[in-house]
């Protein structure tokens, strides 16, 4: 109980640091923003609100101006029973790629940094 009011509070802050000091967002040509836009329909985030990690992730994709789905995976929430059934585990944050018909499920939040970054940065 004590950890878990610990661990809300100071994800509370992480938001409230996040909201305060949150990057300016990429700027982009009507069109490219229109082909960013329909690539991120094919991806969403699992993730935990208050998650450090995840708020990590959440950073990026207001810096790339990512419409990315969120999808939050609290207890009792049918994304985390979706999250363990299609992904293998129930792990945040996580993001859910569709290509060519098949999901991928990307786990660790430097490779899902790296992956937007690499995928998204240089459409301008």
């Amino acid at each position: 109980m004590l950890v878990k009011l610990l661990r809300n509070g100071i994800g509370g802050l992480w938001q409230l640091g996040d909201l305060i000091t949150r990057p300016t967002k990429m700027r982009r040509s009507i069109e490219a923003q229109a082909q960013v836009d329909a690539a991120c329909s094919e991806l969403a985030l699992y993730q935990l609100p208050r998650c450090p990690f995840c708020i990590k992730v959440r950073r990026n994709m207001h810096k790339l101006n990512l419409p990315i789905a969120l999808r939050n995976v609290t207890p009792g929430s049918p994304y985390r029973d979706e999250l363990q059934a299609e992904g293998g585990r129930v792990k945040s944050p996580c993001l859910r790629i569709e290509e060519n018909g098949a999901s991928r499920w990307m786990y660790e939040s430097n490779d899902i940094i790296a992956y937007l970054e690499q995928r998204f940065a240089n459409i301008k």
